[in-house]
């Protein structure tokens, strides 16, 4: 079974490989030719998905479409970087830009409040065209400072519920059995397998 994945984000994409069975194969906006991401003006996860998914189907329609779209919530800046959490430091700022932006907001800001949470929102479009929404959501606080080198985003300074290590501290299998990627994943692959 193919599923197109409406991403052009190597580390979701690689992530997603991980998590997937191997009978399922998965395609990207790299398996086409002329294709232009749509623009993410949602508001929410979950619109931002839908743009995504909605867009890819147009061209797509008798497949199964996958786009998710999430990011992190630091309690200590008022819910921020949400649904800016790509483009946090700028437009084409790199992973470590926007780590280090959120690390110096937060010590500015509210040193002490650093309760932060990883949500995903996931739109699944049939092949029929029936779209699907799952969701995931990872607790955690943010580190004092950038640590490890495994993950991609705000793994770095991201540390989980129940350890004290980073996500980019316990590497890409321990983050995939607990990410709010691969929980709303996960959630998707038990409904099509019932």
């Amino acid at each position: 079974m193919e599923i197109w994945i409406a991403t052009t984000n190597q580390g979701k994409l690689k992530e997603i490989k991980a998590l997937v069975p191997s009978h399922f194969e998965i395609k990207s906006l790299q398996d086409m030719r002329a294709y232009t991401p749509p623009e993410e003006t949602g508001k929410t996860f979950e619109e931002n998905a839908r743009i995504k998914a909605k867009s890819l189907k147009a061209v797509k329609p008798n497949v199964w479409i996958m786009a998710e779209d999430s990011g992190l919530e630091v309690k200590g800046l008022n819910n921020m970087p949400g649904v800016f959490s790509a483009r946090y430091a700028g437009d084409n700022a790199r992973d470590v830009e926007n780590c280090a932006k959120v690390l110096k907001m937060l010590s500015i800001r509210s040193p002490l409040q650093r309760e932060a949470q990883f949500k995903c929102a996931m739109i699944v479009y049939s092949p029929e065209g029936t779209e699907s929404l799952y969701e995931g959501v990872m607790k955690g606080q943010i580190a004092k400072d950038m640590r490890g080198k495994g993950g991609f985003g705000y793994d770095t300074v991201f540390i989980p519920e129940g350890s004290d290590k980073t996500l980019a501290e316990l590497g890409d299998a321990e983050k995939n059995k607990i990410s709010h990627r691969a929980q709303a994943l996960k959630s998707f692959l038990s409904s099509i397998t019932q």
